[in-house]
């Protein structure tokens, strides 16, 4: 009996160098990339449907708080809690699951040996776990729902174990030899024949190894956080003291992530690189080096002034430098193969340039509100949101890309041709929903008040909430079309292995 070792994608080099999975139609070169290291595509295809899969579940989460207002369905559950301990965990799976198993994903698109794919699974496994640990904690009655910032939790150990499982298990899928790989140097231009769409640069193989690094500090930052933060502390200070630190980090490796995606989007369209590799370590390097004292900040203890401060600070200068020096050099890019001739009036409509511009949009959205902040308004969730949809729609746009390496395909033409609509409704309603936002602070409109609560007083605060709820149902609109995407690309899968199982189990019937 003999067995077959894995199936190992070849690594193709160009003259310079440069590194990637052998693309279908590219002409055959020298291999120069040590044979122990491959991509398993198979990691992430996993990541990437926990990542789907968490939005999925999400939206049936924030089903249950539609439902749950309802008169006839109100009765069923005697549990106050219940519908509050739901939008907790709407929220951890539409951000932390879906950012983070997103980002994981990602990261795995970086060659590595067999050890960093062993690791990298068993961290998988764990964070899946934690996944469903989470759902089962948020089942436990009679349990109070903590809404803090950047993580809210529910104050029960099953739910805080899930929490825990979830992002441990991403640290081992971020931390192995992966981050000691270094991709050689790659040509500028490269023949279209020959650029596959998932060539790991070494720019955008810098950003995703920032990703990590950003994530493994943060979770230092929680952990030490954690030790420094007093038990006795009511909950809603508690766990606000224990994540206020750790989730400023974690921002960096969202934008991290969001960067490295402009890169591939931008890399693939124009097949070249779009920084040079010696700029990419230096603009991330500065991205995280002033992030890398957040462990430090709690030397004092958490309820101490430079907890606090120390982390508003990093992120009001520590982040928005960095991002507009590597957007300023993707559009003078853009701008230039326009002028060449290298894109042209049909690429206004390809998804790869939609989604960064998009993505673009919201960021540069976000950083002008952030700048204005300076009271408790909405003028703060209206930031966030710009913020967050810009991580949202680029992870959106590179889906579409990575479907069809991973084995998916939307079937029939109609579907396809909605993917620009799909990227175009999700953006621009999110930048209308900050907007609206943005407007109603810039009016006094206090935040985290509903209802009754609001105690409308202008016109302007009026306004602000009108246009935030239309913009807040075209995103939703462009959010669902995204989900009908996937699902029909997941049956398309599903649907073509149907016949191979049923071979397979012909054969083994025969044997």
């Amino acid at each position: 009996m003999t067995i077959n070792p894995p199936i190992r994608p070849r690594f193709e080099t160009d003259k310079s160098g440069g590194v990637a999975p052998a693309p279908r139609s590219a002409a055959a070169c020298d291999e120069q990339h040590s044979p122990s290291l491959w991509v398993d595509y198979s990691l992430t295809r996993r990541a990437l449907s926990l990542a789907i899969g968490s939005l999925l579940l999400a939206g049936c989460f924030s089903l249950l708080l539609i439902v749950g207002r309802m008169p006839v369905f109100s009765t069923w559950v005697s549990d106050p809690l219940f519908f509050k301990r739901c939008l907790v965990l709407h929220v951890d799976l539409a951000l932390i699951v879906w950012f983070f198993s997103f980002a994981a994903a990602l990261y795995s698109l970086l060659p590595g040996e067999q050890s960093s794919h062993a690791m990298y699974r068993a961290g998988f496994a764990i964070a899946f776990a934690g996944v469903l640990t989470m759902v089962a904690g948020t089942l436990i009655p009679r349990t109070a729902p903590v809404l803090a910032n950047y993580v809210p939790i529910i104050d029960n150990p099953v739910y805080v174990a899930g929490v825990s499982l979830f992002f441990g298990g991403l640290l081992l899928c971020f931390l192995n030899e992966r981050l000691f790989v270094r991709p050689p140097e790659v040509a500028q231009t490269i023949p279209r024949s020959a650029w596959d769409p998932f060539r790991v640069t070494p720019d955008v193989a810098t950003a995703l190894k920032t990703t990590a690094l950003a994530y493994v500090v943060a979770m230092t930052t929680f952990l030490v956080s954690w030790a420094a933060t007093p038990r006795e502390l009511e909950a809603k200070v508690y766990y606000e003291l224990v994540f206020w630190g750790g989730g400023h980090v974690l921002q960096v490796a969202n934008v991290a992530a969001m960067l490295a995606v402009w890169l591939l989007l931008l890399s693939s369209l124009l097949q070249s690189a779009t920084l040079s590799a010696r700029t990419a370590r230096v603009l991330f390097a500065i991205l995280l080096a002033p992030h890398l004292i957040g462990p430090l900040l709690t030397l004092n203890g958490t309820v101490a002034p430079t907890y606090r401060l120390g982390f508003t600070r990093l992120m009001q200068f520590g982040i928005a430098p960095v991002v507009v020096i590597i957007l300023a050099i993707c559009l003078q890019r853009l701008r230039k193969a326009w002028r060449d001739g290298v894109i042209g009036k049909p690429q206004l409509q390809d998804p790869r340039l939609v989604g960064f511009a998009a993505s673009a949009a919201l960021t540069i959205t976000g950083f002008l509100m952030g700048s204005v902040i300076r009271n408790s308004n909405t003028m703060i969730p209206a930031h966030y949101h710009a913020s967050i949809g810009a991580v949202t729609v680029a992870f959106m746009a590179i889906t579409y890309r990575l479907l069809e390496p991973l084995g998916f395909t939307l079937p029939g033409t109609r579907l396809p041709r909605l993917i620009p609509w799909q990227i175009c409704l999700f953006g621009f309603g999110q930048v209308i929903f900050a907007v609206g936002f943005a407007l109603g602070g810039m009016h006094g409109l206090s935040r985290k008040a509903y209802g009754v609560e609001q105690h409308l007083r202008s016109a302007g605060e009026l306004i602000g909430l009108g246009v935030m709820g239309v913009g807040g149902l075209i995103a939703v609109g462009g959010g669902l079309l995204f989900l009908v995407l996937m699902v029909s690309a997941a049956q398309s899968r599903i649907s073509a292995g149907i016949p191979q199982l049923e071979l397979k189990s012909m054969a083994r019937s025969n044997v």
